[in-house]
């Protein structure tokens, strides 16, 4: 009677326990296993039936027949391996090629300097090093050159690289299309209106060249640049490109010849009625201290300064030039 209630006892154990564990078809095969090894070694007692068939472990019994097979359990997940991430660029990667530069080979040259030229700055338009240049016509440290001097400009490698670009490392910029078209001839009016310029006087407009109605003449063919304001500027200034002619304005004596502050000579001739004209930025004088002249005679050319000075004196007080000429 004892044996009998421990054997069911065990039984209502082992049911509990595999119908909790149905869920995972890779323990049932082990529990039924462990259950058919119980119930071997619980003695059987005669006439009893045998201990109740627990699904998925294939005891079943009636009547002390043959057991029948359960339903055999498979691994929904064998073979299949572990799992690849599904990872963005993932799998086989192919290795990136870069690019291979293009060695290209410029053939020697002459070069011929010019004004303004120097060792260094033939060196960056050719593209070689100073020492190259120097090394090629045996220049001397201080790299001095020679106007229309010949240059040799030896062979150089230039390295160019490719169309393509490697990943991560740009791309070629475009040309922009005015690099290859002329941009359309487009009128376009200005944003704003141009500032209308104040009108100059034009202090030479009256007195351009000698006109012989007055007293005297004008000693240069020029426009007056400078009028006359006593007390600041006791003359007129004439305008005389370097080596224009300078005449005398009106018949006379030369006075004095004495020169500036800058060396530049200057001519005093004494006139009648106690006047006396000046002339000053002159250079290669025709006459000498004491010659007569007439008017109109050469008396020496304009100097550097690219106008002449003309006063007029009626015994030491300066007067307006304008209105003898």
């Amino acid at each position: 009677m004892s044996s009998t209630i421990f054997r069911g006892m065990v039984t209502l154990s082992l049911t509990v326990v595999l119908a909790g564990c149905q869920a995972f078809p890779a323990v049932q095969q082990d529990m039924a296993a462990i259950g058919n090894g119980i119930s071997a070694r619980v003695p059987q007692p005669s006439g009893a039936t045998s201990m109740p068939g627990i699904p998925g472990m294939g005891a079943s019994a009636g009547g002390g027949g043959a057991a029948t097979a359960g339903p055999s359990v498979t691994d929904p997940y064998a073979g299949q391996g572990v799992a690849k991430p599904n990872v963005p660029g993932g799998g086989n990667v192919k290795p990136t090629q870069t690019p291979s530069a293009q060695v290209a080979v410029t053939p020697a040259t002459t070069h011929q300097v010019t004004s303004g030229e120097t060792g260094w700055s033939v060196a960056r338009k050719y593209g070689i090093t100073i020492q190259d240049l120097a090394a090629a016509n045996n220049l001397e440290t201080n790299m001095v050159l020679k106007v229309g001097q010949t240059l040799k400009i030896p062979a150089r490698r230039t390295a160019t690289a490719s169309d393509a670009s490697a990943p991560g490392q740009g791309t070629p910029t475009p040309m922009p299309p005015s690099a290859a078209k002329p941009l359309p001839d487009e009128k376009t009016a200005p944003s704003t209106a141009p500032v209308a310029k104040p009108s100059t006087p034009d202090l030479g407009a009256t007195r351009t060249a000698a006109s012989g109605s007055g007293k005297m003449r004008m000693p240069v063919a020029g426009s007056i640049t400078r009028t006359f304001n006593k007390g600041s500027n006791d003359g007129i200034d004439i305008s005389a490109p370097t080596g224009t002619e300078v005449q005398a304005a009106g018949s006379g004596r030369v006075a004095a010849i004495t020169r500036d502050t800058d060396g530049v000579p200057i001519v005093v001739i004494r006139h009648e009625g106690e006047l006396m004209t000046v002339y000053a930025g002159m250079s290669q004088l025709s006459v000498q201290k004491g010659d007569q002249v007439k008017a109109g005679q050469k008396i020496g050319t304009a100097g550097n300064s690219g106008a002449i000075h003309f006063e007029v004196r009626k015994g030491f007080d300066a007067v307006n030039p304008e209105n003898y000429l």
